[in-house]
């Protein structure tokens, strides 16, 4: 095997561990809120903290990994994150809950920004949009794990304990991922003169770029409409990361069984759209030039999703909301992988801090549906309200495709 699918495998481990954490919280959240004594409306503070720490911290932890490598912030990155994701465990109040999850985003912001980081110094322009597939596969993958691997563990031993494993897992991910990863393929061990070659000469990196002044990202517009498609598409993203536990047992009435397999469904199908996006981008790419081969994905996954979405909310029978649902994610992230790859094709060696800036501005969305949702369900009682909101969002974000020109790369200024 290649050095470079060595690493990508190493970062396939990263984005299901993410996940794993991440979506532990929707997936135990009946437990939380009980145990608490939470509202649905104060659980989704709680779930913003996350969001909005996370938004926050992006662009920082990105632009820091573009200037010291990834090896050393992804180390930083994990260790913090799964400290706090074992942290969450000991709650004992809503205020303490809402500090741990703001520290909890605030040490996972950053972990694909210098993904993809690793990727525009590991892998041949060509390769991009399916590396990213993979990275973003392997957190769909994570997230279908997570109900069939936490709720066994939260018969067995509690809620807490089942963060507490959660994180030691990613302490054991960082300490390998530390000892064995270079930031450049010259300086990794045992990788050939030949690959090093094929990787310098087909990579899309310029070596005199180090950072992207601010001015630069308020004064872009194709930045601009990068973001602002991510900050919509992710209002779809975080409604399963966050809510779709709640959605289906407390707004569809479903089973503890079989809202798990939905979210497993779902999050499996994820990965399927992820990998195909990629690839599916790669190959129109290839045949059609880079624009068309992002752009006719990105706009034909988020547009098929938000009609999907709206027929989610407007049936009446529960398993076809489920199934829905479930084919909602495999078409939105179809857009997934190419929305950062796009970030590699106009970053280049900025990519960790064009990546952070847009997903900046989606976790910004995702903090604003996670908002949105519990105050609309706790005031009207209506579970599927916040499902047409999210369908006109992915709509607008779908049509934002033809504003971004992953031709053009981001000038420095």
């Amino acid at each position: 095997m290649k050095v470079r699918y060595r690493v990508l495998t190493g970062l396939f481990l990263l984005s299901t561990i993410t996940y794993l954490d991440r979506v532990c919280m929707n997936v135990v959240s009946k437990y939380v809120k009980a145990d608490l004594q939470l509202d649905n409306q104060q659980f989704g503070w709680i779930l913003g903290a996350f969001s909005l720490s996370y938004a926050l911290f992006e662009i920082p932890t990105g632009t820091l990994g573009d200037r010291i490598g990834p090896r050393r912030v992804l180390t930083r990155v994990v260790l913090w994150w799964s400290g706090f994701t074992a942290l969450t465990g000991t709650a004992f109040s809503f205020l303490y809950l809402l500090v741990v999850r703001f520290l909890f985003g605030a040490g996972e912001a950053g972990a694909y920004p210098n993904s993809s980081i690793a990727i525009a110094r590991w892998f041949p322009a060509i390769e991009v949009g399916r590396a990213q597939s993979v990275i973003w596969a392997a957190g769909r993958l994570g997230g279908a794990l997570t109900p069939l691997i936490v709720i066994p563990l939260v018969h067995w031993a509690g809620w807490r304990w089942a963060f507490a494993i959660l994180g030691f897992m990613g302490v054991v991910w960082a300490i390998g991922w530390y000892v064995w990863f270079r930031d450049e393929p010259a300086t990794q061990p045992g990788i050939s003169p030949a690959e090093v070659d094929e990787i310098e000469t087909g990579r899309n990196l310029r070596q005199t770029d180090h950072r992207i002044p601010w001015q630069t990202i308020i004064r872009n517009p194709d930045l601009w409409a990068l973001m602002l498609m991510c900050h919509l598409f992710f209002y779809g993203s975080y409604f399963f990361t966050n809510w779709s536990s709640v959605y289906f047992q407390e707004g569809r009435g479903m089973t503890e069984d079989q809202t798990k397999n939905f979210i497993s469904l779902s999050y499996f199908l994820g990965a399927v759209g992820c990998l195909a996006g990629g690839a599916l981008s790669d190959v129109l790419t290839k045949r059609y030039g880079l624009k068309i081969g992002r752009r006719a994905v990105g706009m034909g996954g988020l547009g098929l999703s938000s009609l999907f979405f709206l027929l989610a909310g407007l049936t009446t029978d529960n398993q076809a909301a489920g199934y829905l649902l479930a084919t909602c994610v495999l078409l939105k992230d179809l857009a997934l992988p190419v929305a950062f790859a796009v970030c590699v094709d106009i970053g280049q060696r900025n990519a960790g801090t064009v990546t952070g800036s847009m997903n900046f501005a989606g976790q910004l969305g995702g903090f604003f549906i996670t908002i949105l949702f519990g105050i609309i369900v706790e005031q009207t009682h209506n579970f599927n309200y916040p499902l047409f909101m999210i369908a006109g969002c992915l709509l607008v974000s779908a049509l934002l495709w033809l504003k971004i020109d992953p031709t053009r790369p981001v000038a420095i200024r």
